[in-house]
């Protein structure tokens, strides 16, 4: 009994009112919402409606392993009232309900959502009631309407009901709710309408919001009217089991608001429905916007898995994580209804459809970019990067991958250029396919080192996304031609002759001979190797790194990380024969030799090649001092 008496204390503590504070987050939210002039204020209809149905899928899944939760009341429904004369707006649901603890978590505080991102662009945006419209903002935009807002929910299974009340101004109070005033299960929101909102108070309008924005919800909504008669307004078909004929664009619209929070036009839509070893229905969009959290560490795939129309999961892995920006439906007429969240891990049925889905999510990516180049560049540009993981993660698609990604390069100004494109374009003679990785494009295009590939007519890729440093040392080619950086080893040039018409002049190869001898000796070990360079046309210098180590991208980039046992080793630095100044070297150190004004030669000739690729000079006094002299000598 004292064990009994200690456990119905907390009830105690909680039988009064008690009043919180709206997270800061949540606080300047609602001032928006309640300042807003946004002209598209029937969103806030939208919104509730799909948090009641969510919240009947949460209950149907839960029920599958407890029925009791169901049991006299298996009819899942959303009922929208009007009360011209009270002048309010209800939106109930026989769905799971909330808690206390539940009801200050979900209404409170911005959890990892649509919302959260709406507040981050709100907070640097001049134009912030214009973002409503483009993000799921939930339960939050109610506030637009109303004046005051009252939340009554019981969790199913519970015997305790709560209200919830707050009218904006950052507070909210939490109370028992009174007897009759509580739903038997489920929620009821009561919306306070404002005088400037009265038109939410037609039933003709909310009839028109609710089958403009919610006929796809796949539960029925009704509009109570006089004398208990109620009619549904929606369709209550799941839309992914309608006819890819019977499907409007605007409907597509609406429902990929729906399962993404983001209420902006899909760019791709795959509908279709698999039969054989597994029958499956696939609703898939690819945003025509990237999600504000899409490099997020945590951010994972948020298909929604459905067994047999009945919801399992909002965020199942059903695509790997480089299509984590993909969002839709995957429903399984094969699957176990009672299947948990952790047993999708393991099931083989599971990893068929997961292989399935990615393969023909990347065949129509593939397709898109062959018969429709603006409305994949559109794509590209949104989630290119984050494709591009896939060609480092995912071996086994990694040539399905190469059909799908594009490029920079030297010859175009966006990323444009396809693998196959670029072989069909091939120099003369050229054998391999040729690339540049580097923290930023525009500079990349300005390296010295593409000079030789230019005067030859020799597309390079500029790789500028952190993750193309990791996939292209992995990769083995495309089309049966090796990828081959710019900066690393040789360049091989001489075999591809040069399109302009003006040769260089003759070149001394003795004079260069002794001049790469007296550098190699003046730098000693601040360089891995000095020698003559094919690749340079206009500067006298560049940096190269060797052909056994690293790219020096991808050093940098690995020595930066800490990365164990990864220091960035000194460079080979190549020099331009038929360049003015390294001629006049090359004589000065065949006559005179080596000397205290050679020795500052040439480490200016290295510190420019460290400043040719945007790099600090490693003494930049020592420097300093060294182009004083040689300019004071000059005039």
């Amino acid at each position: 009994m004292a064990t009994t008496k200690k456990k119905a204390a907390p009830k105690k503590a909680r039988s009064k009112t008690e009043s919180h504070a709206f997270q800061a987050e949540v606080a300047k939210l609602l001032q928006l919402m309640v300042h807003s002039v946004y002209s598209e204020r029937e969103v806030f209809l939208r919104e509730l409606i799909s948090n009641a149905a969510d919240a009947c899928d949460k209950l149907r899944y839960e029920a599958l392993q407890s029925p009791d939760l169901i049991k006299g009341d298996g009819d899942l429904k959303i009922t929208i009232a009007v009360d011209k004369a009270a002048k309010t707006l209800t939106v109930s649901d026989n769905g799971i309900g909330m808690t206390h603890d539940e009801m200050i978590e979900n209404l409170g505080t911005i959890a990892r959502s649509g919302t959260q991102a709406f507040m981050e662009q709100a907070n640097t945006s001049d134009a912030d009631i214009n973002l409503i419209g483009q993000f799921g903002i939930g339960f939050y935009s109610a506030f637009m309407v109303s004046g005051n807002v009252s939340v009554t929910s019981r969790r199913a299974g519970s015997k305790d009901a709560w209200t919830w009340t707050s009218d904006g101004t950052g507070k909210f109070t939490v109370k028992p709710a009174k007897g009759d005033d509580a739903p038997a299960r489920g929620t009821v929101i009561t919306l306070k309408i404002r005088d400037d909102a009265s038109e939410f108070l037609e039933d003709g309008r909310v009839q028109h919001i609710i089958t403009t924005y919610s006929d796809h919800i796949a539960h029925p909504i009704y509009l109570a009217g006089e004398k208990d008669v109620s009619e549904q307004l929606n369709s209550a078909s799941a839309l992914w089991t309608r006819s890819k004929s019977d499907i409007t664009e605007d409907q597509h619209k609406e429902f990929f608001g729906h399962v993404s929070g983001s209420y902006s036009d899909p760019a791709l839509t795959l509908h279709y429905k698999a039969e054989g070893r597994n029958e499956y229905t696939v609703l898939l969009y690819v945003p025509s916007e990237p999600p504000f959290d899409l490099f997020d560490p945590e951010r994972r795939g948020r298909q929604k898995l459905y067994v047999r129309r009945v919801f399992i999961t909002g965020d199942a892995e059903l695509l790997p994580p480089y299509l984590r920006f993909v969002r839709g439906v995957i429903d399984s007429e094969d699957m176990p209804l009672n299947i948990s969240r952790e047993m999708l891990q393991d099931n083989p049925t599971v990893h068929q459809i997961r292989k399935a889905v990615t393969n023909r999510v990347l065949s129509e990516l593939k397709k898109c970019g062959e018969n429709d180049a603006e409305k994949f560049a559109g794509i590209w540009k949104a989630f290119g990067p984050v494709i591009k993981e896939g060609l480092y993660e995912d071996m086994e698609r990694r040539d399905q991958l190469f059909e799908v990604v594009r490029f920079r390069s030297t010859k175009t100004d966006e990323q444009t250029v396809s693998l196959k494109d670029y072989v069909a374009n091939l120099a003369e003679n050229q054998a391999a396919i040729y690339y540049l990785t580097g923290d930023d494009a525009e500079k990349a295009a300005q390296s010295p080192q593409l000079e030789g590939f230019k005067a030859r007519g020799i597309e390079v890729l500029l790789l500028t996304d952190p993750v193309d440093s990791f996939w292209v040392r992995t990769a083995m080619g495309f089309d049966g031609k090796p990828f081959k950086s710019v900066t690393q080893g040789t360049a091989d040039l001489d075999a591809i002759p040069v399109k302009d018409e003006d040769k260089p002049d003759d070149v001394d190869n003795s004079a260069v001979a002794t001049l790469i001898a007296a550098m190699k000796q003046s730098l000693g070990d601040k360089v891995k190797d000095v020698r003559s360079s094919s690749r340079l046309t206009d500067s006298p210098v560049c940096l190269v790194a060797d052909d056994a180590g690293l790219d020096r991208t991808i050093e940098k980039l690995l020595a930066k990380q800490g990365t164990t046992g990864v220091s960035v080793s000194a460079p080979v630095l190549e020099i331009n024969p038929s360049h003015a100044l390294i001629k006049a070297l090359a004589d000065k150190a065949k006559s005179a030799g080596a000397s205290a004004d050679f020795d500052d030669s040439a480490q200016l000739l290295l510190d420019q090649a460290y400043v040719l690729e945007g790099e600090p000079v490693a003494d930049p006094a020592g420097f300093a001092s060294r182009l004083t002299k040689l300019l004071s000598k000059s005039l």
